[in-house]
């Protein structure tokens, strides 16, 4: 009587652990990464930093005392949600626009590391350390930011949100200073391919969305690479391409402007939601 009394306080403790640090399944959490655009380029205006859900959350991936906030922490997504001094990404209207047409018990957390200006090799856990070392300075000191390893810091983020909730997909926007170059959807897929493994997720069991660079229509100077961000879905089948036609820039060509971004943002948004059978209410 008295094992069985003992085996039952066990298992009643057991269960009650493992409550207290179980995963939360209403807690959907998205990776995002890529260079200036997705770190944010455009200033951030008032109607961005009002009106923000609680329910959409972001892990700072770097210390900004600027806005009082510790990396490693989970933060109510007013922006900025990469760096201290970084500006509108695409991240902010996706998670607006998320926890907006979800269920009220869903929460959206996202871990943004991007640099700007770097390549697509700078995410490559292999050969980081050689692209970092012919990096100009004002990219290493971005890099330096992130423990010199922005890979290494998206994956530490990555699995310390893994404890709290379900990473739900990737968001990259990437490919300017690749522009031209037709191994980008094959170095893509290595560094996807690393991240699932590395976070202990089956292989193309996540969705991976990419948006295309400044549209033609815009004068999109780096536009030529969208040719390519379009075959990535025959590269890596468990991912999709959000257009930026329409998408507003600023004068540079290169980037999006406060508006672009925010409908960029809805875009990656609303390819999410038709993934996963919900879709976008009307106006």
């Amino acid at each position: 009587m008295n094992n069985k009394k003992t085996s039952f306080i066990l298992l009643l403790f057991t269960l009650m652990i493992s409550n207290i640090y179980a995963q939360d399944k209403n807690f959907h959490i998205y990776l995002c990464l890529g260079q200036s655009n997705m770190e944010g380029n455009a200033k951030i205006e008032k109607q961005d930093s009002i009106g923000v859900s609680d329910r959409f959350k972001v892990l700072q991936a770097v210390d900004c005392s600027s806005v009082d906030r510790v990396s490693g922490n989970w933060y109510t997504a007013v922006p900025p949600l990469a760096r201290c001094n970084t500006g509108l990404t695409p991240a902010d209207y996706f998670g607006r626009t998320m926890v907006a047409h979800l269920p009220s018990k869903i929460k959206v957390g996202v871990v943004n590391v991007a640099v700007g200006g770097c390549k697509i090799e700078l995410f490559d856990k292999d050969t980081y350390t050689t692209y970092t070392a012919t990096a100009p300075q004002w990219m290493k000191g971005m890099i330096s930011q992130y423990g010199g390893n922005p890979y290494g810091r998206l994956l530490e983020l990555a699995k310390a949100a893994q404890k709290q909730g379900v990473i739900k997909g990737i968001l990259l926007h990437q490919g300017e200073s690749n522009t031209g170059d037709s191994l980008w959807t094959q170095k893509v897929k290595l560094v996807y391919d690393h991240l699932l493994k590395d976070l202990n997720l089956k292989a193309n069991s996540i969705p991976l969305i990419a948006g295309e660079l400044v549209n033609a229509d815009q004068g999109g100077i780096c536009a030529s690479m969208n040719k390519i961000i379009a075959k990535l879905p025959q590269v890596i089948p468990n991912s999709y391409v959000v257009s930026s036609s329409g998408c507003t820039s600023a004068a540079d060509k290169l980037h999006f402007n406060a508006a672009g971004y925010r409908e960029l943002g809805r875009r990656y948004a609303a390819k999410v939601l038709a993934l996963s059978g919900e879709t976008l209410k009307t106006k």
